[in-house]
């Protein structure tokens, strides 16, 4: 992609790569500061904003691949020898207490101690876990790491992928049977197909093709991507429907803005990745208008709003950590595709909403989210189960590399 401008400078790019390589530097020196747990192994479950370790909270599936992702992404662009040592201390924990070495997969969650596995086969946890041994593999070089990538991809097509209607079917009990309770959090609705998994999935198929293009797996990218213009992106709104039951029937309207924005680089990333140029062509143009349709959820302040209702027209006032993290890298993937300056001045004052309001300048890393009156909300993980180093960290290393070396 090019970046097509007449107003930006190099200037105001070379800030803008220095600030984040600053941030990402902060965030990972958070996790590495804070996080490790020294007396059961592994990363600690739960922290409060005031730092505070709850010891004996269950530790996540998911936060441990996207911990070790993210360390694998930072040495991969910067080779820190502390952020492969980090990124190997996650891959041994994932490999010693979530890995199901009976049944295949990864499980939910373990409790403090890494036993007692709550055995669910989330989709999604599966898919971030292929998605962060892909990276690792790049930062390790070990042949085995590759290999347990390739063994999970081909248990999910065995396990989850729908063979007559395409799509991927959420959960599954421990040996991979039909489950009653499908959902990732309480918030979500009890549904087989969701586009949060299709997203993530995606993601982990792209990453894995990068380190092993295999034909098999380019088809079901090029499935998920159309996947996604068959069903989950409304031809009408330009908004993506979130959940649909086995047969593609819609079940849900709510609008997610930070998921919208984020599925506009990561598709476009996707068919980029497989080199299908028609379907980068139709992407392309695709992710300009669902950014647009974003844009219906950014505050005047540059922060961008969680989600809306359109049955009620509730505007959900809060804006989350990680919304503002894809904003940031969605709106600057449409700056580079349609050379449109407005695009990278919204990035710009996201980043500054970031800044001012999200960025914890006393204890470190991201607050999970602010209300509509700026306060912080209350109660919320520093870290834990779905508070991780991946967005944030992600955001800061993908526009340094977009940026790139700067004369």
């Amino acid at each position: 992609m090019l970046q097509l401008s007449n107003t930006v400078s190099n200037h105001q790019l070379a800030i803008f790569s220095n600030e984040l390589t600053g941030e990402l530097k902060n965030i990972l020196n958070y996790w590495l500061n804070y996080t490790v747990d020294e007396v059961n192994g592994g990363f600690w479950g739960k922290i409060n904003n005031d730092n505070q370790v709850t010891p004996g909270a269950p530790k996540g599936s998911v936060l441990n691949a996207r911990i070790l992702w993210s360390f694998s992404a930072a040495y991969n662009q910067n080779p820190d020898e502390v952020y492969l040592q980090a990124a190997k201390r996650a891959y041994d924990y994932i490999k010693a207490h979530f890995v199901d070495d009976e049944f295949g997969g990864v499980y939910w969650s373990v409790d403090y101690k890494g036993d007692m596995p709550d055995t669910k086969k989330q989709v999604y946890a599966n898919a971030f876990t292929i998605y962060a041994l892909s990276e690792y593999y790049i930062a390790s070089k070990s042949e085995r790491v590759k290999q347990e990538a390739i063994g999970l991809y081909h248990l999910l097509i065995n396990k989850s992928y729908d063979k007559d209607k395409t799509g991927y079917l959420e959960a599954f009990t421990r040996d991979w049977q039909p489950l009653g309770d499908l959902r990732l959090s309480a918030k979500d609705a009890n549904e087989k197909k969701t586009m949060n998994t299709h997203l993530h999935v995606l993601e982990a198929y792209t990453n894995l093709y990068r380190i092993w293009p295999d034909g098999g797996l380019k088809q079901q990218i090029e499935t998920l991507i159309n996947n996604f213009f068959d069903h989950f992106i409304d031809a009408g709104t330009r908004h993506l429907v979130l959940f649909f039951d086995e047969d593609w029937n819609r079940r849900s309207e709510t609008i997610s803005y930070g998921h919208d924005i984020e599925a506009t680089w990561l598709l476009l990333e996707a068919a980029e990745v497989i080199g299908n140029q028609e379907m980068i062509e139709k992407v392309s143009s695709t992710c300009i208008a669902i950014a647009e349709a974003t844009i219906q959820g950014l505050d005047v302040d540059g922060g961008l709003w969680y989600e809306y209702e359109p049955a009620n027209g509730r505007l959900i006032k809060e804006k989350h950590w990680w919304v503002q993290a894809e904003a940031m890298v969605g709106f600057y993937n449409a700056w580079q595709v349609s050379g449109n300056d407005k695009y990278f001045h919204l990035v710009l004052k996201n980043w500054a909403f970031i800044k001012d309001k999200i960025l914890d300048k006393q204890n470190g890393e991201w607050f999970w989210g602010i209300k509509a009156d700026g306060s912080i909300m209350p109660g919320e993980d520093k870290a834990g189960l779905w508070k991780c180093p991946y967005h944030n960290s992600r955001a800061c290393i993908e526009i340094i590399r977009r940026i790139g070396p700067i004369n």
